[in-house]
């Protein structure tokens, strides 16, 4: 008799036990496929309850894959086409410079306007995102000149306080063009694309294939949507007599990472990306 019990508890240890070997080995099969929060039953022993928590695991959208709705199209520059490959050229590559962080203010300043006031048709930065919003300023960094004469990165430009700016994102966040009051073609395509990677973007809001007039913006940290970087390839490859161009809110590429960096130039030099009487109106 007293074998036989044993026996019957055994099974019985057996057979309680399974249900929750099933749930784990479930339980990991979901997450091996992407996961999701889960609460398994709780195994009571007694007056003592214990229940299993998983994480939710879930993977952000690839930076550099097509964005469903967006379609791209050329226009005509103003001649001539920039003679120094664009990937290479330290005015539209903003890689090429680089920056240097620097100790400041982590959000929007404020700069006194002058006599003419800031310009209300300027580009505005709470565009490059859907929300609108006035993002949380991750560093700030100034750009280095370039020795033009050397052909190599120059001092550190020090014309402003901060010209470069890391702003936090969602990584694979959708990333659209700032919108202005000017149109550069049409009347509707408001910026042209000057260097476009799976790395960064130039845009600039005259029709000029340089940053000598008109306002330029860099963004770093974006994968370039793939349609919009095959036409860009395109144009560069046969002769930038016309360049892939925008209009206001268009998408344009998604985040790498936690942050992009954003450098804007007005008439070739860059400029504060924080001032909020120029670049955040109204925000």
């Amino acid at each position: 008799m007293g074998d036989g019990t044993f026996r019957g508890s055994a099974r019985s240890r057996r057979r309680a036990g399974q249900p929750r070997i099933s749930w784990l080995i479930a339980a990991l099969a979901i997450l091996m496929l992407g996961g999701a929060s889960l609460a398994f039953p709780a195994t009571t022993r007694g007056s003592i309850s214990r229940a299993v928590f998983l994480p939710y695991v879930s993977n952000p959208p690839d930076p550099c894959q097509a964005i469903p709705g967006q379609s791209y199209s050329a226009i005509p520059i103003v001649p001539p086409p920039t003679s120094i490959p664009a990937a290479q050229h330290p005015d539209l590559n903003l890689a090429i410079r680089g920056w240097q962080l620097t100790n400041a203010t982590l959000g929007l300043v404020y700069y006194n306007p002058g006599n003419g006031g800031p310009d209300p048709n300027a580009p505005q930065l709470a565009n490059l995102f859907a929300d609108d919003r006035v993002p949380r300023f991750t560093h700030v960094a100034r750009v280095y000149n370039w020795d033009w004469s050397t052909n190599r990165r120059g001092s550190v430009d020090t014309d402003w306080p901060v010209t470069v700016a890391g702003m936090a994102v969602t990584p694979g966040e959708v990333i659209s063009l700032p919108s202005s009051g000017y149109r550069i073609y049409q009347g509707v395509y408001q910026a042209m694309v000057l260097y476009a990677s799976r790395q960064g973007i130039t845009v600039k809001y005259t029709r000029d294939d340089n940053v000598v007039y008109g306002y330029t913006i860099h963004v770093e940290g974006v994968c370039v949507q793939p349609g919009l970087l095959a036409l860009y390839d395109q144009m560069d490859a046969s002769g930038r007599s016309a360049l892939p161009a925008l209009v206001g809110l268009q998408v344009f590429g998604r985040a790498n990472g936690g942050e992009i960096q954003v450098a804007i130039q007005d008439t070739g030099v860059f400029m504060d990306p924080r001032s909020h009487n120029d670049w955040w109106q109204g925000r």
